[in-house]
């Protein structure tokens, strides 16, 4: 792509399932800024704080511009003939399983076809498994048991007009602020919503919450089996709905009634009259939609969690109707579009089965492909334990960084290590995942890539390209289909563009349907060039006669049904029954609640792994925003006040996390947020941002026995503090090239980087300052010795500029952290005013902002507090006055936190 002119071109967010619309404005000098689009049905022009910083992640630092053999660059014939060559020789003589693709939900549905029409279609094998096994798997197993399909039956719109809502396992605040948004703002409209969140940690969502249910960790099966039972207490039942639409309600019931109020409250720790609460407040409410995500999905029981909160709706007739539903919520950009095409091991495209000998026919037909795969693949923890034990013998891994990102990491880190070969495409240069690639291929990134996206409630949206793609680097589509033609695949794989695979997917999801699959996007199958370019957003299924959305031949059309796109009233499923089982029933899934305590005296508490609100995944492309990177800067532990006494911890100590399978250091919080016995720490850090902090290598391969989701928020561990003798921050204009600590974590500021640090020895303390200034780098040090209290500080300038500052003391380093790093950008030609630098704190009138809450305006606590003072005692007055909370929100609970924590110091 040339760029020649200023123009704004509408693209969709790579960050979460909420799938938002951006414009991305480019100038005529190539500088890019972004804003919601306004006319984007997901967001109706908010973004959230990631959303609204991305143009600070599209610069070039980093990026892998190049085909890489052994670390040599070569060109790109080189490379794609050493992959299908190999590729091709390890299938010859160890058989098509001998190799397998490991692909994400960063891709778009382009790749993902391709990718997998290459693996299931012509290689013949299923070994192709995504990411997204790690956090919606559970929840395509459950709608498939209950649906026969995997249907997200509702829509955005039903969080609006629902009257109450059950966020189940959702910190929607951080996780998907926009919803969170859209709730918040419905809410205000109709102040007689309800909002109950269940969640073990009062998560920043709990600000919207009218309940909070601290539930035990996986109690959640126990809850609404419980409800369930409840519901037929109470004659709280559509028996209409049950009878006309569904089948095994009598054998669900009697699994539900195992246990009493008693046993669901000692299953739940929760209170006998909290759960009569929640469960009366359910009965009641007709327009109730179950939102759930992670905390459901990511559990050993969470294909069982699903269908215990789908037995509840269907028991109620709360399914495909405006406000009512159960809605699970994506956490990848095209995780749903992956599963349009087949992008996980157990499925096949366009929503058909592998399992189903008509369905393989029916694909092995439309591909004219030589053998299409006769059974599922591996999913994610198998394939890389076939990795290590030597199965699988050369590995595709595209988009995605399992090193951190899966259970056990360590093992698996292990295995790719020892895998004969490995290929990763990828943009970046160096991760914990590309450093082990003998061959690596640079992908175009966000705003190179050129393709669709499928949100949380199917609604198809394009991903265009605005700028040019730097290096050599390709679309992932194109360099799949390339290795394709050099396996001897070359007319399957000639596609010239991304528009004529979306043509050809669009096909697939027509062929041989009328009406009898759920994804069904055959109006688009002829789409050209010009028209894709155009292509608005629209929601599935879109069939190319406007089939209502019902199976075929099956009873229950409701009178006067409308046509696919043109009401609201057909963008649900269900509403009437015709679901996609052999019976056109939906089916209630018979569930008793398992104990599933992990703890023992060894390892006494809960680790539950999670996101925070400024990063995600592994930080490969927040990590390069100096906004997103201030807010919470380095890895965690939240701890109870409890626990965290118990065991000798204090706010801001270096604690140990360990588990069977490994330990890292972190930075502890401690916090009532959190629940007794357990700790909270997130997944977003790896080797590149810090020294010992990827929590999955903590977290054990235990999956669900269904779906083969890893249990990564249930894991046996212990906490102890670290002996530091010497804690350290420090602010550099360059990145040192290594830091020689037990505990740093990384991240970009303004200017340059700021460090955290613990040690558990004494140093050479003016050696080790010059280790991270650069021992070469010219310049005038100042410092300042407190040998006995153990304190030291030292300050180097280039000129008038600050290059670095280094703060030591035996306690965590009480220093204006903030206000440090701005002096990266200050001007120092005052030599008395460096003195405040090494002081560490600001002098005079400058301004220390304090810790950053809203990440969108750069609002400190400070700046906060101080306002609370002069009399903004609202969150809004706080907007109206800072700005702080008016652009994404997901900073409000936080202000309302601080607003809080002044009143009662003044009452005191």
């Amino acid at each position: 792509m040339k760029i020649d002119e200023a123009r704004e071109v509408r693209t969709t967010c790579p960050y979460c399932g909420v799938g938002c619309g951006v414009l991305a404005k480019v100038a005529a000098n190539g500088e890019v800024t972004v804003r919601g689009d306004p006319d984007h049905p997901a967001n109706f022009g908010r973004l959230c704080s990631k959303g609204s910083a991305l143009a600070e992640t599209i610069d070039l630092d980093g990026r892998l511009l190049y085909p890489e053999i052994h670390g040599r660059r070569i060109d790109w014939d080189e490379a794609l003939d050493l992959v299908a060559s190999t590729f091709s020789r390890t299938i010859a003589e160890h058989g098509r399983d001998a190799v397998a693709f490991y692909v994400s939900g960063q891709l778009l549905t382009e790749d993902y076809y391709v990718a997998n029409k290459l693996m299931k279609g012509f290689i013949g094998s299923a070994n192709i498994d995504t990411n997204s096994r790690l956090c919606m798997a559970s929840s395509v197993a459950g709608h498939r048991r209950a649906f026969g399909s995997d249907t997200v039956p509702g829509s955005y719109e039903d969080l609006e007009l629902a009257d109450l809502i059950v966020l189940v396992g959702s910190n929607l605040a951080w996780c998907h602020p926009v919803l969170y948004q859209r709730i918040a703002a419905a809410r205000e409209k109709r102040p007689d919503m309800k909002v109950v969140l269940i969640d073990p940690r009062r998560t920043m969502t709990s600000d919207i919450a009218d309940m909070h249910l601290a539930i035990a960790p996986d109690g959640d099966v126990a809850l609404f089996t419980g409800l369930l039972a409840y519901l037929g207490q109470h004659n709280a039942l559509d028996r209409t709905y049950i009878t006309a639409h569904t089948t095994g309600f009598g054998q669900a019931l009697f699994a539900a009634s195992a246990l009493d109020l008693a046993g669901i409250a000692a299953a739940t720790d929760l209170g006998e009259d909290e759960l009569v609460r929640f469960y009366s407040l359910f009965a009641a409410t007709a327009n109730t939609v179950t939102v759930y995500s992670q905390g459901v999905n990511q559990s050993s029981s969470g294909t069982d969690k699903v269908n215990a909160i789908i037995n509840c709706h269907l028991a109620t007739g709360r399914i495909g109707k405006p406000g009512a539903g159960p809605f699970s919520v994506t956490g990848q950009p095209n995780a749903m579009g992956g599963r349009e095409v087949g992008g996980l091991a157990n499925m096949l495209a366009a929503h058909m089965e592998i399992e189903n000998p008509e369905h393989r026919d029916r694909v092995q037909r439309f591909w004219s492909a030589p053998a299409v795969a006769e059974k599922p693949g591996l999913k994610a923890v198998e394939m890389f334990q076939a990795v290590a034990d030597g199965r699988i013998k050369a590995l595709w891994i595209m988009a995605t960084n399992p090193v951190d990102s899966m259970p056990d990491a360590d093992a698996v880190e292990a295995a790719i290590k020892a895998c004969p070969f490995v290929v990763v495409s990828d943009v970046l240069a160096k991760t914990d995942t590309v450093r082990h690639a003998h061959v690596r291929l640079p992908a175009a990134a966000w705003g190179e890539k050129d393709g669709s996206v499928t949100n949380s409630e199917r609604r198809i949206s394009r991903q265009r390209a605005f700028l040019a793609t730097p290096g050599e680097a390709r679309a992932d589509w194109w360099i799949v289909a390339e290795v394709a033609k050099r396996m001897g695949f070359d007319e399957a794989f000639s596609h010239p563009s991304p528009a004529d695979i979306f043509a050809e997917h669009a096909a697939l999801s027509a062929f041989e349907n009328d009406g009898a699959r759920d994804f069904d996007i055959g109006a688009y199958a002829g789409v050209d060039a010009e028209t894709y370019e155009e292509l608005a957003p629209f929601q599935w299924p879109a069939p190319s006669q406007g089939t209502p959305l019902w199976p075929a031949g099956q009873a229950g059309r409701p009178e006067g049904g409308v046509q696919a796109g043109h009401s609201s009233a057909s963008t649900r499923f269900f509403a009437y029954g015709n679901f996609y089982t052999p019976d056109g029933k939906a089916r209630f899934i018979p569930i008793r609640p398992v104990p599933q305590t992990r703890t023992n005296e060894k390892f006494p508490l809960v680790l539950n792994t999670g996101r925070v609100r400024d990063h995600w995944h592994t930080m490969t492309r927040t990590g390069k925003s100096q906004r997103l990177s201030q807010h919470l800067a380095e890895p965690f532990a939240e701890i109870h006040p409890v626990d965290a006494q118990h065991f000798g911890i204090g706010d801001a100590d270096i604690v140990r996390v360990s588990t069977e399978h490994g330990e890292v250091l972190l930075r502890a919080l401690v916090t009532a947020r959190q629940r007794p016995g357990s700790v909270f720490v997130p997944m977003h850090w790896t080797d590149q941002f810090s020294a010992r902090a990827r929590v999955n290598a903590l977290v054990a391969p235990i999956t669900d026995p269904i779906s083969g989701q890893p249990a990564s928020k249930n894991v046996a561990a212990r906490v102890e503090r670290f002996a530091a003798v010497a804690f350290g921050f420090a602010v550099l204009a360059e990145r040192p090239a290594s830091i020689d600590a037990d505990y740093w974590s990384l991240a970009r500021c303004a200017a340059g980087w700021r460090l955290e640090l613990a040690l558990e020895a004494d140093r050479d303390w003016p050696g080790f300052a010059a280790s991270l200034f650069g021992a070469d780098a010219p310049g005038e040090t100042l410092a300042y010795h407190d040998v006995a209290g153990g304190h030291y500080r030292f300050a180097r300038f280039a000129g008038s500029r600050l290059t670095g500052a280094l703060y030591l003391a035996p306690r965590p380093v009480a220093v204006s952290r903030g206000w440090a790093v701005e002096q990266l950008s200050a001007d120092h030609a005052d030599r008395r005013g460096r003195l405040a630098i090494v002081a560490g704190r600001p002098g005079g009138n400058s301004v220390d902002r304090g810790a950053i809450v809203c990440s969108c305006f750069g609002v400190g606590a400070n700046q906060i507090a101080e306002a609370v003072r002069g009399g903004c005692v609202s969150v809004e007055a706080i907007g109206a006055t800072l700005h702080a909370g008016t652009n994404c929100g997901s900073c409000r609970a936080e202000i309302r936190t601080i607003i809080e924590a002044r009143r009662l110091h003044a009452a005191e």
